[in-house]
C-alpha cells in the first residue's frame, strides 16, 4: 500500500527472537527518554536531530554485525549498516510520528520487532492518508523510496490497538533498528 515499505514476517525464528531479546537486556539501557534505548555504533543525538564523528561509540558488536551482515546478505540494505537504536516501549508508550533524520541516515531504515505485536501508523507528508501496520514479534519492516522519505511513522501510546477488528493488548516491545550513518 505504501511504496518502498517492505514487511517481512517470522525474519527471524523464536529461538533467534529470545536469544536477541536476552543479549539486549544484558546491555545498558539508557534512560534520559520516556521510553528506554540503546544507542551502537553512533548515538543519536534527538534534540540536534543529528549525528556526529564525536558520537562514535564503536563498532556495532558482534551479536549486532551477525545481524547487520544477513540484513546486507539477504540483499535488504544496500552496506552493512553502522548504526544501530534499541528502542523498550511498555503498555502505553508511544512515539511521535516522524521521519527519520534525512542527512543522518541512509535511503534504507530497517527495524526487526520483538516482544509485543502494535500498531505503527504510516502517514503521509502531503495528504491525509493514514495507513495502520501491525507489527509482530519476529517481523521485519523496511522503509525506502517514498515510505522512508515521504511518510512519517509512530506509535500512538496507548495499552491497546484494534487492528482488522481485533483488540491487541500490548506489552513489552522492542525494536532493533538498523540503518547507515552518512554525511560523517
Amino acid at each position: 500500500m505504501i511504496s518502498g515499505l517492505i514487511y517481512h514476517k517470522n525474519y527471524i525464528t523464536s529461538s533467534e527472537h529470545d536469544t536477541l531479546l536476552a543479549t539486549i537486556d544484558g546491555q545498558i539501557w539508557m534512560t534520559d527518554l520516556k521510553r528506554r534505548v540503546q544507542h551502537y555504533g553512533y548515538r543519536y543525538d534527538y534534540r540536534a536531530r543529528a549525528t556526529t564523528t564525536d558520537r562514535y561509540l564503536g563498532a556495532l558488536p558482534d551479536w549486532l554485525m551477525v545481524l547487520g551482515k544477513k540484513l546486507h546478505g539477504d540483499r535488504l540494505i544496500p552496506a552493512i549498516p553502522t548504526q544501530v537504536i534499541i528502542n523498550e516501549y511498555l503498555a502505553g508508550q508511544g512515539i511521535a510520528p516522524h521521519v527519520d533524520c534525512e542527512p543522518c541516515f541512509g535511503d534504507t531504515i530497517i527495524s526487526l520487532s520483538l516482544g509485543s505485536s502494535c500498531v505503527m501508523n504510516f502517514a503521509h507528508l502531503k495528504s491525509d492518508i493514514e495507513i495502520p501496520i501491525l507489527l509482530e514479534p519476529c517481523s521485519l519492516f523496511i522503509m525506502q523510496d517514498e515510505s522512508r522519505y515521504l511518510w512519517k511513522h509512530g506509535i500512538p501510546a496507548r495499552k491497546n490497538d484494534i487492528f482488522a477488528g481485533k483488540t491487541i493488548h500490548r506489552q513489552r516491545r522492542v525494536s532493533v533498528t538498523f540503518r547507515t550513518v552518512i554525511n560523517i
